[in-house]
């Protein structure tokens, strides 16, 4: 590559990541926040107003992904027909109007029904985005934008937390609701006046960017066709075989044990540190409680865009998304053996910086031998299925809790279905084989 082509290279990249990685970083935390803060409203006045008990709650909080799962591949496909721009901006309207409407939730069967409206209504988010960054990013810068735009999981965890807090906390009596309603208003509302940014900033493909130079727009369309043709000589996938191979569904597998554990912590970490109180004497107001939570999400987000920039720097993908993996789930039960808050929260420290790490890099795997309608289809149905782990976590975390009364059962679950998910993940490897009936 001749200085120069580096350059234009170089110069096109930076302005693509500051026009288009902010605003999806912004939806993405508004979405997660809506996805995850049931996770505080719990154990901060609606399990006790509504009568939830555990596996009730973790009915609640899981059934949400039932409703992603179904929709999801139809939303994504429908995302690669008619563009990122107006779809990102149709599911945004439908799931705000949910999130406000669970302020209003009168018993427990209203908030299950809500929460896979809710799941429904998001299906095909998150699929998109990552579909949308291959539209945009060449493999090589691929892992790190994808990073980039999941730095919202950990951020939208860590202020959230925080922020969800001060509402609860400060919002309870304004206009007659109590505090974790006026919360579920208030994180409502912000989904629909992003879809009217998003109507109006995104920008579908590069051959549409206007804010880009026709040197640039010609560059960054060139090396992307060139980079697709490419994907496709070497490895033909249709859309047919993108949703019936095993290397999918054992990539979702992967992606299932990464995302279980991500769930697990945001929705019982609230109910963890809530637990200190009675396991070590610890009194923590509901805003000190939020602060202590976001703890290990700032780890996450401070490993996420480096680990994932070795990856693109080194191209080693598999022990990317393995290592991380393995080190999180050992962590991860053994929080609640230590004999001290301090100790506790480093282990689920750790284990959050695993999962963080692990999740923007799990991404370039699909990405390697996807494109097209394949990778439309593909991507969508790993994230379906994997998303799964959305309700298995949060609902067999609590029916276990209920059983044994201790988070321990349930923290080890989580750990072991990680560590699985590595052992697979190396198991499989970064590409399919062509001696091999993967690339039949």
């Amino acid at each position: 590559m001749s200085t120069k082509t580096s350059a234009l290279g170089n110069r096109v990249m930076a302005k693509a990541a500051m026009r288009i990685m902010p605003l999806l970083m912004l939806l993405y935390f508004v979405n997660y926040l809506d996805r995850v803060n049931i996770g505080f409203a719990g154990p901060n006045g609606m399990n006790k107003e509504l009568g939830l008990t555990a596996t009730a709650f973790g009915l609640a909080s899981g059934i949400f992904f039932i409703g992603y799962l179904i929709l999801e591949v139809p939303s994504n496909l429908a995302l690669h027909r008619f563009g990122a721009r107006r779809w990102i901006a149709r599911i945004m309207i439908t799931w705000g109007v949910v999130a406000v409407a669970m302020a209003f939730v009168p018993n427990t069967a209203t908030l299950v029904v809500l929460r896979f409206v809710l799941g429904v209504a998001e299906a095909g988010f998150f699929p998109g985005i990552i579909l949308y960054l291959t539209y945009w990013f060449p493999a090589a810068q691929r892992a790190k934008a994808v990073a980039l735009f999941m730095c919202a999981v950990p951020v939208s965890s860590a202020i959230g937390s925080t922020v969800s807090s001060l509402l609860i906390s400060g919002g309870h009596g304004v206009f007659g609701l109590s505090g974790w309603r006026f919360m579920f208003l208030v994180e409502g509302v912000p989904a629909m006046l992003l879809a009217v940014v998003t109507w109006y900033c995104l920008t579908d493909r590069p051959d549409q960017a206007k804010w880009l130079t026709t040197e640039e727009r010609d560059w960054l369309t060139a090396e992307l066709d060139a980079e697709r043709r490419a994907t496709e000589a070497e490895h033909h996938w249709p859309l047919r075989k993108a949703l019936t191979h095993p290397r999918i569904l054992g990539l979702a597998f992967v992606y299932f044990a990464v995302v279980y554990g991500l769930y697990a912590l945001g929705f019982f970490l609230p109910t963890i540190i809530a637990g200190f109180g009675q396991e070590f004497g610890t009194k923590l107001t509901v805003l000190q409680a939020g602060l202590v939570n976001a703890i290990p999400y700032v780890a996450g987000a401070l490993v996420m865009v480096p680990w994932a920039r070795h990856g693109d720097r080194t191209g080693e993908r598999t022990w990317h998304v393995a290592l991380p993996m393995i080190v999180g789930g050992a962590a991860i039960p053994v929080a609640l053996y230590l004999g001290n808050p301090y100790a506790t929260m480093t282990a689920v420290t750790i284990c959050a910086m695993g999962v963080c790490a692990a999740l923007p890099a799990f991404w370039a795997l699909p990405s390697n031998f996807l494109s097209g309608a394949a990778a439309a289809g593909g991507i969508a149905l790993i994230n379906a299925l994997g998303n799964l782990s959305g309700f298995a976590a949060p609902y067999l975390t609590g029916w276990l809790r209920d059983l044994t009364g201790t988070q321990r059962t349930g923290l080890w679950v989580v750990g072991g279905c990680m560590v699985a998910g590595a052992v697979l993940a190396v198991a499989l490897g970064a590409k399919p084989r062509k001696s091999s009936r993967e690339a039949s």
